[in-house]
């Protein structure tokens, strides 16, 4: 029962590596093979089987959910340990309750643990798992493996606890004692998950408002090169009259060879003024267009090349977050670097079922990395976290560097993920 309890409660809370249909039929394997090793231990050795079974199930079974999650390695710890404070509950209350008023029974034992167990993954299921499955990405963001396994161990320790006192014998006193120390831990580990969940939450918040700044300044930015637009259309109907009048005095005087080359000069001309396309989809193409502008303002050498599909299952939203920051960032980067020639190359294309997507910009000699992450004096800026977020929403990869002088930004898109998952 304590092993189907912590497997079917992981499995609840999980995302797990494979299909759920391979995953249940590895799950039920596993506990028959547990079942079987641990009845051969009862049988060999039952006075060891007795002071360590329930103990030594927490590494076993932790490691083989782990290996079959496809969540970070804290958060299986987490729902480890959630599933032993479950486990420990249980063997309370069944201990306890008949030892108070069933004289030890066994049957009532093990009764009482069923019910406790069933109840416990009936909550999981009903209430829990759809509130756990909607934060799992903003525990993933705010755990970390210290917090995580503190956590566990604070758990164990209060299993431990819970449980001594009840090796020398039974008394209300320890009960008491030991229903305490449980009931502190989950409130304790309950007061904590939510915690990480606001936290994430919060930020997660922060990141849509920075967001939306960006689409603003796109608009804004989109709205001035219309504006510009019809200025230069404005100024094109003007000097359409004095073109007309020309060409009239060419045809009436019959100077066909005048009137040719004026013809193809001012084709050149108009084609010239044409606002050239950077690529088809529309969202990069505006996104591309606005910072170019802004950075050839400031005198920054910009070159593109990007070849990018109309139809891809790369929402707006996250090429914004995307493409928006990294030209941002490198815009920033030329400004502080302080140097007279400043350049920003950026490379986009796809190959297969990928996205590549390479910018190299001009940059200070002291740009500082942690964990592989650039830091401004500031600190790591929000433009940094919504590339990485919208990349691993595609199960992409992201990589900074410093190479020949130039900081370099090369970001990988997995476009095999389905619409739906995104």
């Amino acid at each position: 029962m304590s092993i189907t309890l912590m497997l079917s409660f992981f499995l609840m809370l999980d995302r797990p590596r494979f299909s759920m249909k391979k995953t249940i039929y590895c799950y039920i394997a596993f506990g028959a093979l547990m079942l079987v090793g641990y009845n051969f231990w009862y049988l060999l050795d039952h006075p060891s089987f007795v002071k360590m079974a329930a103990f030594s199930i927490l590494p076993i079974v932790g490691v083989f959910c782990s290996l079959m999650s496809r969540e970070v390695i804290y958060l299986s710890l987490y729902k480890i340990a959630a599933s032993f404070y479950l486990f420990s509950v249980g063997t309370f209350l069944g201990v306890d309750v008949s030892r108070w008023w069933f004289g030890g029974n066994l049957w009532v034992d093990i009764l009482v643990r069923f019910l406790c167990y069933l109840a416990m993954l009936v909550f999981t299921w009903k209430k829990l798992r759809k509130l756990f499955l909607e934060s799992v990405d903003f525990l993933v963001d705010e755990m970390d493996l210290f917090s995580t396994f503190a956590l566990f161990i604070s758990i164990f320790l209060g299993a431990i606890m819970a449980y001594w006192p009840n090796l020398q014998g039974f008394s209300i006193f320890n009960m008491v004692r030991a229903f305490f120390v449980l009931f502190i831990a989950g409130v304790l580990q309950y007061t904590i998950l939510h915690l990480y969940i606001h936290l994430g939450r919060e930020h997660h918040y922060q990141t849509e408002k920075e967001l939306l700044e960006l689409n603003e300044q796109l608009l804004r930015s989109q709205i001035d090169i219309v504006g510009e637009s019809e200025k230069e259309a404005a100024r094109i109907r003007h000097d359409a009259r004095h073109h007309i009048l020309l060409i009239r005095d060419y045809v009436e005087k019959g100077n066909m060879d005048n009137l040719l080359a004026y013809l193809e000069e001012y084709g050149e001309d108009v084609e010239n003024r044409r606002a050239k396309l950077i690529c088809g989809h529309p969202a990069v193409n505006g996104i591309l267009s606005v910072y170019a502008r802004q950075a050839r303002a400031k005198g920054i050498v910009v070159n593109i090349d990007a070849e990018v599909p109309k139809d891809t299952v790369i929402r707006d939203i996250d090429w914004v977050a995307i493409l928006a920051n990294v030209f941002d960032n490198a815009i920033h980067g030329c400004n502080n670097s302080g140097k007279m020639e400043q350049e920003i190359d950026i490379y986009i294309t796809k190959r297969g079922k990928k996205i590549i997507i390479q910018c190299t910009n001009t940059c200070t000699d002291d740009v500082i990395f942690q964990k592989g992450i650039p830091k401004s004096a500031k600190g790591e800026g929000l433009g940094t976290t919504s590339i990485i977020k919208s990349a691993l929403r595609y199960n992409g990869e992201v990589d900074f560097a410093i190479e020949d002088g130039r900081f370099v930004t090369r970001i990988l898109l997995n476009l095999s993920v389905k619409k739906g998952d995104v």
